[in-house]
């Protein structure tokens, strides 16, 4: 599951790209000016940026150049449809340049076409005797299939992506589910316990206590 970051200003073009790239299979996150994009690209682990010009805070330009030692490949999407502005972003480290107003299909075909080439996603993982492929979204252990439901895969895709990192209750249902959380967090808490189940290994999935749950894995 390929993780986004989509910083972008106005609300509707933001929102539209969220939606449609959240039914394609990926996990987004919006950041609505530089400042706040800047803290949550170093905050998370991202697969790829999605990135407005004029910003207030930084402009897309500086957040380029922050951006740019990570190798985190970023797509420009901007009004500024001037040739210099775009060979600018282009020569600076930007990977695309997208115009606005663009058609949603288009979106959709770049970034996939770019995180084609540009990802080391870990496609397998391997616990023991537990075997899991996150291409195909299938589970072994011993040899023989497990049988995870759509919610419960997704979880484990989420552990093993952000391996030995301790990840909020909340945070984990925003990321599966798609929507915030509304009162409680005992629906994470059964999924984990019957992914725990269903794996047989209990200390894979820690309980960090105060926070959320953390997969413990040595590096």
């Amino acid at each position: 599951m390929y993780k986004i970051l989509i910083i972008e200003d106005d609300d509707a073009i933001s929102n539209l790209m969220k939606s449609a790239l959240t039914r394609e299979g990926y996990l987004c996150k919006i950041a609505s000016d530089g400042i706040t994009g800047e803290q949550m690209f170093d905050s998370g682990s991202w697969d790829l940026v999605l990135l407005d010009l004029m910003l207030p805070g930084a402009s897309g330009f500086e957040l380029i150049e922050y951006i740019k030692p990570s190798k985190t490949p970023v797509i420009i999407i901007s009004a500024m449809n001037q040739t210099g502005d775009k060979i600018r972003g282009l020569k600076m480290g930007a990977d695309d340049y997208i115009g606005k107003p663009f058609q949603i299909g288009e979106l959709l075909a770049r970034v996939e076409a770019l995180l084609r080439r540009t990802s080391k996603k870990e496609n397998k993982f391997t616990y023991l005797d537990i075997e899991v492929n996150l291409e195909s979204r299938t589970v072994t252990k011993a040899g023989k299939p497990v049988s995870l439901t759509a919610k419960e895969f997704d979880l484990l895709e989420i552990f093993i992506i952000n391996k030995n990192i301790a990840m909020s209750r909340t945070s984990l249902y925003e990321m599966v589910w798609n929507e915030p959380v509304i009162g409680d967090t005992r629906t994470i808490d059964n999924h984990i316990s019957s992914l725990r189940k269903k794996l047989g290994y209990d200390s894979l999935i820690q309980t960090v206590h105060g926070i959320g749950y953390r997969m413990d894995v040595i590096k």
